[in-house]
């Protein structure tokens, strides 16, 4: 929202509410859903006709975008205000440009830090959860994408927001690929209606990690060694060139032992949230101008590269937290053409962590099969 001072004059609209035109035909999409995406859609259509609440549990590159058009065309046609708020710039500004390629006719806002679009009333908002501090009783559904990532997760504030901004009377859709505890308590205990999506568009299982011991990886390599099962799966690699990630639990260790990773290939980069030139260097890596990149849990989410193959060093570290080790692995495996790959967790010890996220993914897939949504 930017800063504000306990002496700023803030303004709340006392009007009648905005109209807007009405649309039978809103939706402008001809792409078939999978099983399992209809099913969900179904949920979330029901939740916005009846102004209920509803958690859509899908996996990772599952197609949670798509599933939500026809729930939103329903809303427009009647008349509904609706509102797609997500924690995370990045995701209004990949939304956006998706949602109105969807919605050609309906008026449309995406809002973030720095949006020009800020001061535009419009039927359906695309917003980041800090903006939506400047509604209140407003939408008459919204939904709110990645509920499990930060900051969201952690701040009772941004929480606070998304309530305030609903009417008193409507919708809520919660979309994750890694619900919180407590969501999915609620969910078994029925006190939280569910969908799930445990399988993919493309039909194929979600590619499991794998654990492989390395010993006191920081001792070596503060000793400037790579550890030797970590550069053998490096250099075997680059050698195959196949794109990869390998995170890093903190930036300073990452940042210096870049080098070490040079040594085998002058163009590897590191990327960080901070970096300026975190975009360029991901762009890149899908562009296939280089073959890979050290990076930190900022590239979990929303980064969909072919062919990609991933590694975690330290992996038992606290910051890997189940929710964080399902979408790195989530990363690979996303396009029916490459529908598999490699995840490793290279690690000191396992944590109950690293056994949670293997065991939710392989969960899913039981799930999956059991359904008939994936063939093999």
């Amino acid at each position: 929202m930017g800063k504000s001072q306990s002496c700023a004059r803030l303004v709340t609209w006392t009007g009648p509410p905005p109209l807007f035109p009405s649309n039978r035909n809103p939706l402008e999409w001809n792409g078939q859903l999978s099983e399992g995406q209809q099913t969900a859609s179904d949920k979330v259509v029901e939740a916005v006709t009846q102004n209920g609440t509803c958690l859509v549990w899908a996996v990772c590159g599952a197609g949670k975008t798509e599933v939500l058009f026809h729930g939103i065309a329903v809303a427009v046609t009647e008349g509904k205000r609706v509102c797609i708020a997500t924690p995370r710039t990045d995701v209004v500004l990949e939304l956006a440009p998706r949602i109105r390629q969807a919605f050609p006719k309906v008026s449309i806002v995406a809002l973030y830090g720095h949006s020009e679009e800020k001061h535009m009333c419009a039927q359906l908002v695309i917003s980041t959860t800090h903006q939506l501090m400047r509604y209140q009783q407003t939408f008459d559904a919204i939904i709110v994408d990645e509920v499990d990532a930060f900051p969201y997760s952690m701040d009772a504030s941004l929480q606070y927001a998304v309530e305030k901004s609903r009417k008193l009377s409507s919708a809520l859709v919660l979309l994750t690929a890694t619900p919180s505890q407590k969501l999915q308590k609620d969910a078994y205990a029925k006190k939280l209606p569910y969908v799930t999506i445990p399988a993919r568009f493309h039909r194929h299982p979600l590619p499991v990690p794998r654990f492989q011991w390395v010993g006191n990886w920081k001792k070596q390599f503060q000793n400037n060694r790579i550890p030797a099962p970590l550069l053998n799966w490096y250099k075997e690699k680059l050698q195959t060139k196949t794109p990869f990630l390998i995170f890093f639990p903190n930036i300073e260790f990452m940042n210096k032992y870049l080098p070490l990773f040079q040594e085998e290939y002058s163009g590897l980069q590191a990327v960080y949230a901070e970096d300026p030139l975190r975009k360029e260097k991901v762009v890149k890596l899908r562009n296939e101008q280089t073959l890979g990149l050290l990076t930190t849990t900022i590239l979990e989410r929303g980064v969909t590269i072919p062919r990609l193959h991933v590694a975690v060093i330290g992996a038992e570290e606290e910051i890997f937290t189940e929710s964080a080790l399902v979408q790195i692995a989530g990363r690979v495996g996303r396009s029916a053409e490459h529908p598999t790959g490699d995840i490793v967790f290279f690690h000191y010890g396992k944590t109950r962590a690293m056994v949670k996220a293997v065991k939710q993914i392989r969960a899913m897939n039981d799930e999956a099969r059991k359904r008939g949504l994936i063939d093999v």
